[in-house]
């Protein structure tokens, strides 16, 4: 999708107001030392660096088991960047479990209204009925921002979502991340971290539907009537499009691209019972440089790096009983840019972004609406995780 800054009155009402000028990227926040103090470092952390990829030129990514937790190696972990469409990662963790599968909605203009221009779409029209399970093969294969704004009109709204979002992200301990839209398009102080969106991808995988919603290659999408037409799923690692090979044993997750974002990736591969995760944030060049990049962390993780003692943790979610993750004072110290090395952060023990204002709401919600769906699904999912680690 393309970058814009134009927003109807709905979505500028709807839409959180920004606290940051429209940026590439920001500084680390004061959550920075979230996983551990190498994290908030300002170059490659490794046990061993010379043994990774000799031309990552991406500006964060990150590569962790997803079993443990254990970060394995990272560069720029917490830096602030704009996240494109992986943050529909977090929109799907917040709003997956809050309808069945098989209920159906009609979309209206209004539904569609607040799409901004430029958008990835998947085809959405106004006057047909949809089941949820179509719309989120439409968020989750096309990146449709249009399958997006129905689902938030459908949970409330695109304020009350939003809202969700953010209380989401601070139960995921992902301070870096602040939400303005939950389609991840460009919009003033939506940022998130290499860090934060691997945190969504190992706490959604845990999810059995959106494991197999993101693991999805192919889907027919309804035009109306009895006819369909296929979509295919925009993550090239799966799907092998545009010269690239299907990665071996790859399970998703999600890539994200803005002329002002460039190209982000998340993605997931299991291979001899492990599965590692892979962030890859703004690489020089676009195309298929942000696959290539994941791919060669993934085989370093799956080769050289598979006995790489770990440089920090993923951590759990607050509700789930993780513990508190707290700045380290006065910062990490080093000299900038070395292996090893680090820079200065905040270390004013607060949440870079402050909750807004209908988050507590949003956190009852959040405890509340999904929990009785939730419930059922548990089972399943706690069989998924285990059959994806290998455990």
């Amino acid at each position: 999708m393309r970058d814009s800054s134009r927003l109807t009155r709905r979505a500028a009402l709807g839409l959180t107001a920004a606290a940051l000028p429209l940026a590439t990227a920001a500084p680390a926040s004061a959550a920075s030392a979230i996983g551990g103090e190498r994290l908030a470092r300002d170059g490659i952390q490794a046990a061993d660096a010379s043994t990774l990829p000799k031309k990552l030129t991406a500006r964060s990514w990150l590569i962790a088991d997803h079993r443990t937790g254990e970060v394995l190696a990272s560069y720029r972990a917490h830096q602030r960047l704009a996240p494109a469409s992986t943050l529909k990662m977090l929109f799907a963790e917040t709003v997956l479990g809050k309808f069945e599968r098989t209920r159906t909605y009609r979309v209206t203009d209004a539904d569609l209204a607040d799409v901004p221009s430029g958008s990835s779409l998947v085809g959405v029209k106004p006057g047909i009925l949809y089941t949820v399970h179509q719309l989120w093969q439409g968020v989750f294969l096309r990146s449709g921002n249009d399958a997006v704004h129905v689902l938030a009109h459908m949970n409330g709204g695109i304020a009350a979502t939003v809202a969700e979002m953010q209380a989401k992200a601070k139960d995921l301990q992902a301070l870096d991340t602040h939400v303005v839209s939950p389609d991840g398009f460009d919009h003033p102080g939506q940022l998130s971290s290499a860090y934060d969106l691997t945190l969504f991808a190992r706490h959604g995988l845990h999810d059995e539907d959106f494991s197999s919603y993101c693991s999805t290659r192919v889907a027919n999408f309804p035009a109306g009537g009895k006819k369909t037409f296929q979509i295919q799923n925009t993550d090239r690692l799966l799907s092998g499009a545009y010269g690239l090979r299907p990665y071996p044993g790859i399970i998703g997750v999600k890539n994200g691209y803005t002329s002002h974002a460039g190209n982000t990736f998340t993605g997931a591969a299991t291979r001899g019972g492990r599965t590692l995760l892979v962030t890859v944030m703004h690489p020089a060049n676009g195309g298929n440089e942000v696959y290539k990049e994941t791919a060669a962390l993934l085989d370093w993780g799956f080769g050289k790096g598979s006995s790489a003692r770990a440089v920090g943790m993923l951590v759990d979610p607050l509700s789930e009983g993780g513990a508190t993750a707290s700045p380290t004072p006065g910062g990490a110290k080093g000299a900038p840019g070395a292996s090893g090395s680090s820079a200065s952060s905040s270390s004013d023990g607060s949440s870079p972004w402050p909750m807004l204002g209908g988050a507590a709401g949003a956190v009852a919600l959040l405890a509340g609406g999904a929990f009785a769906l939730r419930r059922r699904r548990a089972a399943a999912a706690a069989a998924k995780s285990q059959e994806l680690d290998g455990s």
